[in-house]
């Protein structure tokens, strides 16, 4: 059945049709008021006395993939009140309908604003084109920052983070409201004061989320001293990890002895590896001769200053790390180690035909790492009177020692039951981190305590010293439900936009861009 179709249903309401003409890429439309009477924009009284007329040309939606133009008939009216100062004003026609000094129809507008809050500028304008929308990206972006409503309801529970502007240069702070799951605001760093003069202003905050780094806590505290602080969950989870895996590589050495790996042969070794080897032997001596300093009582600013290593180094050094001097490899042959041994067992000593071979089973690497494993395989069978056993890397060995034990092989199983039969303090620490683990998930908040007392004489007492320097924070991390976790989810949007822009929006247009539509 066919239906009539009346162009004047095109027409805005509150505006009046009047007539249509064509032009070559667009259709306009002749509108005007159907209101009588104006209001006085500064004395907001109604005039019917009219003075001239003058015509605005403003964008609307488009029709049939035909751009629509409204030629708008503007009334000026004269204000009648004597002491009114403003004597004649063009008539408003609501900020819903056409909005003042605008060139855009207000659901026009809507659509723009839309458009820029999702794409940006240079990708919403390009899209807009295809659309039949007459906008290009500067209006885009113009729009967005001029409709930015930021947030007004009180807030009681926040959390607060960092993110990159520049990685490892510039960094900015970011504000969430984490009972309405939305961002606040965009701080231009991340400094104490920045953070403590924004958190001033908003004294009804009674629970501050953070990260467990030292200058969100000292702003909060003194900002806001009767909030309650809660380190994130994560966060103490992955320090947890972290800790554990700086002892494992404080305890190398003894590893290493246990393991029995402890004399290298270099005339086993391949060219890659005798790399390694030699700087391993520069970072030994280099380790030999701090640490003999530091034994002496030299300060750490006269040992960079004759050795010429970092302060970093030294201080590293120092305090007892940088043990791992010798650093391995994990190896892409590593999942196919059984197959080779196998094809090395029935006779198989070519490197490129164990290659093709490892092809057929799924393998993605390259001829030269079979062949240098062919290599050092020949090399270690001639000379029968020493092994060489390959030690797992720190990270390999934190991982095994913290996976279920259902879930390694058998040769990971007795590695490390010889790891732990020979480094007891290494065990009672992976013990410790698996006792803060299940504490952090199942909530038991009456184990902080003695977990603090048992880990002070452990591999980890430094973690252990910063959980009861922050012992409020984290007690609030087990007891209180909330988490940055939703801040790290703003983030990652936040990365997102900025990466749309290329990095060079201003923290006004990202603002705009992720609060969003009022």
């Amino acid at each position: 059945m066919r239906t009539g179709f009346q162009i004047s249903s095109l027409v805005p309401s509150g505006l009046v049709f009047d007539g249509v003409s064509d032009s070559m890429d667009s259709v306009i439309l002749a509108v005007r008021s159907e209101a009588a009477e104006a209001q006085c924009p500064l004395c907001a009284t109604a005039s019917r006395r009219i003075h001239s007329r003058y015509i605005r040309h403003v964008a609307d939606l488009p029709s049939a993939g035909r751009r629509v133009r409204l030629r708008l008939l503007t009334r000026r009216f004269t204000c009648e009140v004597p002491h009114c100062r403003r004597r004649i004003f063009a008539e408003r026609f609501g900020e819903d309908i056409v909005p003042l000094r605008r060139r855009r129809t207000a659901r026009l507008e809507y659509i723009v604003h839309h458009l820029g809050l999702a794409l940006g500028g240079r990708p919403a304008a390009s899209f807009a084109k295809r659309l039949m929308l007459p906008v290009s990206n500067d209006p885009l972006l113009r729009v967005v920052r001029r409709r930015t409503a930021m947030p007004t309801d009180p807030l009681l529970v926040v959390g607060i983070d960092d993110w990159a502007f520049r990685r490892n240069h510039r960094y900015g702070t970011i504000v969430c409201d984490l009972e309405r799951r939305r961002i606040v605001t965009l701080l231009p760093d991340r400094e104490t004061a920045t953070v403590r003069a924004w958190l001033s202003k908003h004294p009804a905050i009674n629970i501050v989320s953070r990260d467990r780094g030292g200058g969100y806590g000292e702003a909060a505290a003194k900002a806001l001293p009767n909030a309650i602080q809660v380190a994130d969950r994560w966060h103490l989870m992955e320090n947890a990890s972290a800790a554990f895996l700086d002892a494992v590589r404080r305890s190398m050495n003894r590893i290493r002895t246990a393991i029995g790996a402890t004399t290298i042969n270099p005339e086993l070794l391949t060219c890659a590896e005798k790399l390694r080897y030699q700087g391993y032997l520069r970072r030994q001596d280099s380790h030999a001769v701090i640490t003999a300093l530091v034994s002496d009582g030299v300060s750490l600013k006269e040992i960079v200053r004759r050795t010429g290593h970092s302060r970093n180094l030294v201080r590293q050094i120092s305090r007892g790390g940088g043990t791992d001097m010798f650093r391995t490899r994990q190896s892409t042959l590593d999942g196919h180690l059984p197959f080779l041994d196998a094809q090395w067992s029935v006779g198989c000593r070519n490197g490129a035909e164990l290659w093709r071979r490892l092809k057929g089973q799924g393998f993605k690497g390259s001829l030269r790492v079979v062949a240098e494993w062919a290599t050092r395989r020949r090399r270690a069978e001639t000379i029968s009177h020493q092994q060489l056993q390959k030690v797992p890397a720190a990270r390999t060995i934190a991982q095994l020692m913290t996976t279920k034990r259902d879930h390694l092989t058998k040769a990971e199983t007795v590695t490390l039951a010889v790891i732990e039969q020979n480094v007891p303090m290494l065990a009672d620490a992976q013990a410790l981190v698996g006792r803060f683990h299940a504490m952090i998930r199942k909530k038991a908040e009456m184990e902080l305590e003695p977990w603090i007392d048992d880990s002070k004489r452990s591999l980890i007492a430094s973690f252990a010293n910063g959980i009861a320097n922050d012992k409020a924070a984290v007690h609030a991390a087990i007891t209180q439900p909330w988490s940055n976790g939703q801040v790290e989810a703003q983030i990652t949007k936040l990365k997102l936009v900025k990466r749309q822009m290329y990095g060079r929006a201003k923290l006004d247009l990202l603002q705009a861009r992720l609060i969003g539509a009022p």
